[in-house]
């Protein structure tokens, strides 16, 4: 059993898969018809969260294309590099306003040093994900999908996932998405493992 610091590592991630097919039996059959999912990590850090904001409510494409546009305009991506992006600057690579305003803010945040990200790595889910939502525009799906991607944590459960809501219904033979409450209630049997089981939905 592992405890709130647990980095989801390859033997890790063996585990949770391993245990989570013997527990349930659709988790199984997509284990034995496309065998185990990558651990899809990103890098902890500013570059991680900006891409995470732009992935909001647009197509992965659309962000990545923006993302790739901000990496060719300011490299490396650093806070400090952000700023010197104005408003008509983020526009054409692919932010919106309130986007840009949200990244403007947290930027600033990190360079004057009132928050530091490798903070989050030391605390427990909720507390990391606490001082994530802190931030303006950053929500929930936000905070969950960093935590599970950059920090590893082996039983974050991103229920405002629409791809996620939408691969449960299918797995799980449902009528209908389940809502996020639903989904939170759906996900009991998978804990400790619930990111390794949205890695196996998705």
């Amino acid at each position: 059993m592992q405890n709130s610091h647990t980095i989801l590592d390859e033997e890790a991630f063996s585990q949770g898969v391993r245990l989570l097919a013997e527990r349930d039996e659709h988790l199984a059959e997509v284990v034995k018809t496309y065998g185990r999912p990558p651990l899809w990590v990103r890098e902890p850090g500013f570059p991680t969260l900006v891409y995470i904001i732009l992935e909001q409510q647009v197509s992965l494409a659309s962000a990545k294309a923006a993302f790739d546009r901000l990496k060719a305009e300011i490299h490396p991506l650093t806070p400090k590099g952000f700023l010197k992006l104005d408003d008509a600057e983020l526009l054409r690579i692919g932010f919106s306003r309130q986007k840009a305003l949200y990244t403007r803010l947290l930027a600033e945040s990190l360079v004057r040093r009132h928050f530091d990200l490798r903070y989050l790595q030391d605390l427990p889910d909720d507390s990391a994900h606490k001082m994530l939502v802190a931030f303006k525009g950053i929500g929930r799906w936000t905070a969950d999908i960093y935590l599970l991607s950059a920090l590893r944590r082996p039983d974050i459960w991103p229920t405002g996932d629409l791809a996620l809501a939408t691969a449960v219904q299918e797995v799980k033979r449902l009528r209908k998405r389940p809502s996020p409450e639903k989904l939170e209630a759906l996900s009991a049997p998978w804990r400790p493992w619930r990111a390794v089981a949205a890695r196996l939905f998705w």
